[in-house]
């Protein structure tokens, strides 16, 4: 980006970069395809789950933070691959790390949903 770009133009190119974003994923990225898959399909499930807008925020809002973990750690590894493709410990590690936090936020976001849905069948 420009560094004389501020306010609206800012938002526009930023906007414009992000969706660019969006579309390597979807291109590059089986598990964030998969991942968003699985997020809208359980959508309309969640609008069924959630009782009240308190509930059904967290069931999206648990989604989007896998996708958006999700995101990140395809950062993380396109930067790693971009270094080298030999193996190096931290390269390794960095790429493990990555992997942990999208397996923290799908607990996180199974959890959410398990907790939710047990409510709404068992009272």
């Amino acid at each position: 980006m420009k560094p004389g770009h501020t306010g609206w133009r800012h938002l526009v190119h930023s906007t414009r970069y992000s969706i660019k974003g969006m579309k390597a994923a979807w291109f590059h990225e089986a598990a964030f395809r998969q991942e968003l898959v699985l997020f809208l399909l359980l959508l309309p499930l969640a609008g069924w789950l959630g009782d009240g807008p308190v509930e059904w925020i967290l069931l999206l809002g648990s989604g989007l933070v896998v996708l958006a973990v999700e995101l990140l750690n395809s950062a993380i590894e396109s930067i790693v691959d971009r270094i080298g493709p030999e193996h190096h410990e931290l390269s390794g590690r960095a790429k493990d790390l990555g992997s942990a936090a999208v397996m923290v936020s799908l607990l996180l976001a199974g959890l959410t949903w398990l907790l939710l849905l047990g409510q709404k069948l068992f009272g």
